[in-house]
């Protein structure tokens, strides 16, 4: 369900929405179902393409005319909460430009993100709802919801499962690994859940579509890889920079030798002679 294949089959499944009805219910915590789900453009898919690492994303409303983006993240991506801001801002923009200027009555907008990796370390739920709110905690407007959902901090036993979202985090999480009906939990068996199963049953897939299908899995798994590779190379400028910058003062303090330098600061020679020409050309 982590796929591109998959999470279009599911929550991107036009032709029965009963699995991201109840879906978007549990990510919002609403003890209210969702009857009604229609599909929208989204309008800065082409905007986003190269930072999206080729996973799709999702738009829709509800009966209500409450807007949902759903955002998946396999990679890594430290800055995905400004990704959903400006996912956000520019739903709320759009809104706003269709002639309502007087901002009233305006739709709910959730922005929701679905990441295999966390993002924040400094809290410990899994699910977080974020509106906002001021210094003591009180609710000053929740018009705009940011909700995030950290799949690798989710770690509730099978025996424990009680809510829609931990049977959708553990579905997303495990579906993959389940090799036959018999490891299938009971829940498996409710209705919006096994339509989901049902959909990413590669059996029912043609010749085509499982070639599809294939070359979706090996797409991601390259846009990953790649994603990640990114980020190494930005950690390794990072670094890089930092040292540039020592070896640039300890040269300019004229207390070690070349050596020295290099040494403490875990570079070559070279490295700290390349700098030192620099200096001098300046």
């Amino acid at each position: 369900m982590l796929s591109d294949y998959g999470f279009k089959a599911t929550f991107g499944n036009e032709s029965d929405t009963r699995f991201l009805k109840k879906a978007l219910q549990a990510l919002i915590n609403s003890p209210v179902p969702i009857r009604e789900v229609k599909f929208v453009k989204n309008d800065i898919s082409a905007l986003t393409k190269d930072s999206r690492s080729g996973i799709y994303d999702l738009a829709c409303t509800d009966e209500n005319g409450n807007h949902f983006i759903v955002e998946m993240q396999l990679g890594a991506y430290a800055e995905f909460i400004q990704r959903m801001k400006f996912y956000a801002l520019y739903r709320f923009n759009t809104l706003v430009e269709k002639g309502n200027f007087t901002f009233e009555e305006l739709p709910r907008i959730y922005c929701i993100g679905i990441l295999a990796k966390s993002i924040l370390p400094n809290i410990k739920d899994y699910h977080n709802i974020a509106v906002l709110r001021n210094e003591k905690g009180e609710l000053i407007d929740e018009q705009l919801t940011f909700i995030t959902l950290e799949l690798d901090k989710f770690n509730t036993q099978i025996a424990d499962i009680q809510t829609d979202l931990d049977k959708l985090i553990y579905t997303m999480k495990n579906l993959h690994k389940a090799t036959s009906p018999t490891q299938y939990p009971q829940f498996w068996n409710e209705e919006w859940l096994k339509i989901a199963i049902d959909e990413l049953d590669k059996k029912a897939l043609t010749q085509e579509e499982r070639l599809v299908y294939a070359m979706t899995i090996s797409a991601n798994a390259l846009a990953v890889k790649n994603e990640n590779k990114k980020i190494e190379n930005a950690r390794e400028l990072e670094n890089m920079t930092v040292k540039s910058n020592a070896v640039k003062k300890a040269l300019l303090k004229g207390k070690l030798s070349l050596s020295e330098i290099a040494d403490y600061n875990d570079v070559s020679v070279d490295f700290v002679l390349d700098i030192q020409n620099q200096l001098s050309e300046k």
